[in-house]
């Protein structure tokens, strides 16, 4: 079967994309990139900041989901970190394969945040980042920087920042070491629901298309997935809430720790693989949704 993917052209998109590309073809598929520049990328081109109510996830999918539904791409790859709590009627995620390293770095500090100066100036939009670094360490300055990842660590480099805070999964996909780069800890900085996971999207009908990309799928990763945007939806999800969730999977059991700067709340919540939807909505109640 020939698969036509859609996707941005950042390089992290790109990368995603073709590793889905070369499974599918590995799998015995034929596979071909729809390249796409998005809303979402001319407005972080432009430098425009974000307002409030702005659906800034949606504006990175948008063009994609469009090819989807017009039948110019079969599917669409994404960050699932990115992808808005409702999909248009007729798109699913189809396939979720196995997750990276879920996590953040700081980069540009090797001895963590407790290296950094007072006043040093943190590099991040996210306002989940912001709130949990300024939770560990308030004195430090959080520094809005927008655009690809390269774009921010070019800006790191030339001095506009100090340190900046990145997701592992980027860097590792990207093939990104750098000396100055450190992991930071999950109770100081719990990741987006979704991070380090890939997210395949397309028509909800298509079943062959489905069926070519169920090589692909990670039972793990789908199930951690559905609870952590459980979570996400009932605080009334989107990259403006602050909150941080991750799901593990652990024999038959999914133990789940979520955070909201809404009430400062942790939870930490078990239950069973088969109901992952409840178990993110348990997660929400425990920090006050």
């Amino acid at each position: 079967m020939r698969v036509t993917v859609a996707t941005r052209r950042s390089a992290l998109a790109l990368a995603q994309s073709r590793a889905v590309a070369v499974a599918l073809e590995d799998a015995g598929h034929e596979a071909s990139l729809l390249e796409m520049t998005t809303t979402g990328d001319r407005w972080s081109l432009a430098g425009s900041q974000a307002q409030p109510g702005m659906d800034v996830k949606g504006m990175f999918v948008k063009e994609l989901e469009e090819a989807l539904l017009d039948g110019r791409a079969d599917i669409a790859v994404h960050s699932a970190k990115d992808l808005p709590g409702d999909l248009p009627p007729g798109l699913a995620v189809i396939a979720t394969p196995a997750r990276e390293h879920p996590g953040d770095v700081l980069v540009g500090s090797p001895g963590g945040l407790d290296a950094l100066p007072a006043g040093a100036r943190i590099g991040t939009t996210s306002p989940r980042r912001r709130a949990q670094v300024l939770a560990a360490r308030p004195d430090l300055q959080v520094v809005e920087v927008r655009g690809n990842v390269d774009t921010r660590l070019a800006k790191l480099d030339a001095g506009d920042v100090d340190a900046l805070v990145l997701a592992a999964a980027g860097l590792r996909r990207l093939g990104i070491a750098r000396d100055d780069a450190v992991a930071l800890p999950l109770d100081l900085c719990l990741p987006a629901a979704g991070q380090g996971i890939v997210a395949i999207e397309g028509r909800d009908g298509d079943d062959a298309v489905r069926q070519a990309c169920a090589a692909l799928d990670d039972p793990a990763s789908r199930a951690c997935l559905a609870a952590e945007r459980a979570f996400l939806a009932r605080l009334g999800g989107g990259c403006s809430v602050p909150a941080g969730a991750l799901c593990q999977l652990d024999g038959d059991t999914l133990r789940m720790r979520a955070w909201w700067d809404g009430s400062g709340l942790f939870a930490n919540v078990d239950g069973p693989v088969g109901d992952p939807a409840g178990l993110g909505a348990r997660a929400a109640e425990q920090v006050g949704a």
